[in-house]
């Protein structure tokens, strides 16, 4: 019983340590892939929008998206959407937009923080199978030993693996909770500044869409 307590504990030890850099990958992957595709505040995805609008409006649909050409952030890709699309009327023109940041970027996010639940999960699974495990080898040496005979330090092993695996298990996810929930902040930021873009995206695109109509009329008569 004891080999084979010593050989789960390098097991579990060795799992809680690749679970541990496993978990701190995704979530370093997590916060650099929400960092390529949102923008650092309000004010600077309105710097590219007020240029973007001024194109919409004036009908150089084709200049608006080589202004984007080059970012790989959400919404400027959306906008080189919304211009190749631009033929589609402005209602299904939304529902692709809506459902091409779900899919791309939403969905990509999704799958990620995944991964971080998995992590969050696992960790003190792990550490609670290890407490089992140790429990198991010091009730092995209690029922194998005479009770006068028991001395706490041959219990002091098992006990401390117990102890230890649990704490491991704890210490890997408790920070992974914050982490998760600080990027999930973020995510929920991206969405927002998402959102209040593509509707001014649209609305210039409205305007575009108005006078050109209204343009058209005027040479009719």
């Amino acid at each position: 019983m004891t080999a084979l307590t010593e050989l789960l504990a390098y097991l579990i030890y060795t799992a809680l340590g690749l679970i541990a850099l496993w978990g701190a990958f995704t979530v370093v992957m997590a916060w650099r892939r929400v960092g390529q595709v949102r923008f650092r505040d309000e004010a600077e995805q309105d710097e590219l929008l007020a240029e973007v609008d001024s194109s919409v409006r004036s009908g150089r649909v084709d200049a608006a998206a080589e202004l984007c050409a080059d970012d790989a952030r959400a919404l400027p890709q959306l906008v080189i959407l919304a211009a190749t699309n631009r033929q589609l009327p402005l209602g299904k023109l939304s529902t692709l937009l809506a459902e091409r940041f779900r899919r791309d970027v939403l969905a990509d996010l999704d799958h990620r923080i995944s991964w971080i639940d998995t992590v969050i999960k696992s960790a003190p699974m792990i550490g609670l199978f290890g407490t089992v495990i140790g429990m198991m080898g010091a009730f092995g040496k209690l029922a194998g030993e005479a009770k006068e005979n028991v001395s706490p330090s041959i219990l002091a092993n098992d006990i401390s693996l117990a102890l230890i695996t649990t704490a491991c298990g704890l210490a890997i996810a408790i920070p992974l909770v914050l982490a998760r929930a600080s990027i999930m902040t973020r995510i929920r930021q991206m969405e927002d500044l998402v959102g209040s873009g593509l509707v001014q995206l649209l609305e210039a695109f409205r305007a575009a869409g108005s006078r050109g109509s209204g343009g058209g009329q005027g040479e009719s008569q």
